[in-house]
């Protein structure tokens, strides 16, 4: 039985720290998360893990692993500290929003040894799985174009959006990733425009709400991004692959699998809420995977350099919007 730990008991938390008392290899020791809540509290009962101070969970030599679902400005320090004391990580992105600082806890983790896995669950979800194993195979043919489509129900809170590193850290980040993942290979040019055209509190918080990015890779491929803080008809998030063979496409979900016809026309239901729900069998997977990390060394999809490497490119693009020129991406490129 695996042993672990989860810092942050949080909307991510609440999901990981689930679906890990759920596995049943699995046991849920500890629950860190300095703030007293009944969220926190509620999740300790549901799960029969005990509440701890950090020094309790990186102390206990019995403990495998830690999951990283706290504030984003905590994840660096933990991830040192986890390289430090040996365990296996399972991180939510970002690991942090100073790309210096990001550059450092990766070679620092990448040293240790430790078994990482970085949370980027799109790698997780069967379809994108099933669009990025038809391409890897050659039945597709050669991948051309890439147009991935991610807009959220509604903008966050300007509380969120001051914090959270700005929509291309953010949000858009699982997009760069999801470019690198289906290409197979690295992205040379970063050209992005973005502006707030939804909140002004967004504007006033000194971000923006809508994006448009173009990548080209190494090879001379293009990825175009669209990204928005809200669609109408609630969660959007889309993904169409060319390739000379066939043309990939994966849709959104909807709530109801379900199409209802009459006189007025054929009517279908929104799609799922939030990614939350849009991707619960993603994360499910996710968690499946950092078993197998554990216990078979088996690689994860996304390790801590993927999660360099799609924040590398969040940072081109916001060099690129505020100067308004594409942006050449080498290696050693950084803001």
């Amino acid at each position: 039985m695996i042993e672990l730990a989860i810092f942050g008991a949080g909307r991510i938390g609440q999901v990981h720290a689930a679906n890990a008392a759920a596995h049943p290899s699995i046991r849920l020791k500890y629950i860190v998360d300095p703030v007293s809540r009944e969220a926190r509290d509620n999740l300790a009962a549901q799960t029969g893990a005990r509440v701890v101070p950090a020094e309790t969970a990186f102390a206990d030599d019995a403990l495998d692993g830690v999951i990283i679902a706290s504030s984003t400005d905590t994840h660096a320090d933990l991830l040192m500290r986890a390289a430090d004391a040996g365990k296996a990580v399972f991180c939510e992105k970002p690991i942090s929003l100073d790309f210096e600082t990001v550059r450092n806890v990766t070679d620092h983790v990448e040293a240790s040894g430790i078994a990482c896995l970085l949370g980027f669950q799109r790698r997780y979800d069967s379809n994108f799985r099933f669009v990025r194993d038809r391409i890897a195979s050659g039945q597709a043919g050669q991948l051309e174009h890439i147009v991935m489509h991610t807009r959220d129900p509604a903008p966050p809170p300007r509380s969120y959006v001051e914090r959270s590193g700005g929509m291309f850290r953010d949000q858009a980040i699982h997009d760069f990733d999801m470019a690198r993942y289906l290409l197979g290979e690295e992205i040379a040019t970063v050209y992005a425009v973005g502006n707030a055209l939804i909140d002004p509190e967004i504007a006033a918080a000194g971000d923006i709400d809508t994006a448009m990015v173009t990548l080209t890779s190494v090879s001379g491929r293009f990825v175009q991004m669209v990204n928005c803080r809200r669609a109408p008809f609630g969660y959007d998030q889309r993904l169409e692959a060319l390739c000379d063979r066939e043309v990939l496409y994966v849709e959104n979900r909807p709530q109801r699998g379900v199409t209802i016809a009459d006189a007025g026309g054929f009517h279908s239901s929104a799609p799922m809420n939030y990614f939350i729900e849009r991707f619960a069998d993603a994360y499910r997977a996710e968690m499946s995977a950092f078993v197998d990390l554990i216990e078979t060394a088996s690689p994860p999809l996304a390790g801590i350099r993927d999660g360099l490497e799609a924040q590398r490119l969040a940072e081109a693009a916001i060099v690129s919007m505020k100067t308004r020129m594409p942006v050449d991406i080498h290696p050693g490129w950084q803001p």
